[in-house]
């Protein structure tokens, strides 16, 4: 039997009290690094108690950016699953609406302050 191949989803947000500096742009830098574990520290917990969490696979950030007319920092992720057949398909709008009420209405992510329309799933 095939073995369950890996599918990829964009996960978007902003945080405001994260403030953007140039060395968050350019990966592998120790800031980069250092930022992307923390966002994983706290992104982890959230994907294994949502629907997916038999699938999850983990998360990577792509991208820091800055925000237009702020210095919040916008985050670009690709998380991953595995695509089981024996789990139900991956909903985009049941997924955001769980991180959505687990991150207090899109307002925190641990010790990070969300931009409360920033929040973006994309299967």
């Amino acid at each position: 039997e095939p073995s369950p191949t890996s599918r990829h989803f964009t996960f978007n947000f902003t945080l405001t009290n994260l403030p953007y500096t140039a060395d968050l742009e350019i990966p592998n830098t120790r800031r980069f690094i250092s930022t992307e574990k923390v966002i994983n520290y706290y992104l982890d917990p959230l994907f294994k108690r949502s629907s997916i969490s038999p699938v999850y696979t983990g998360c990577r950030v792509m991208r820091f950016r800055s925000m237009k007319g702020s210095d919040d920092t916008g985050v670009d992720a690709v998380c991953s699953y595995r695509n089981n057949i024996s789990i139900a398909t991956f909903d985009r709008e049941k997924v955001y609406q769980e991180l959505s009420n687990m991150t207090k209405g899109v307002t925190k992510l641990g010790r990070y302050s969300l931009e409360k329309n920033s929040l973006y799933v994309d299967g």
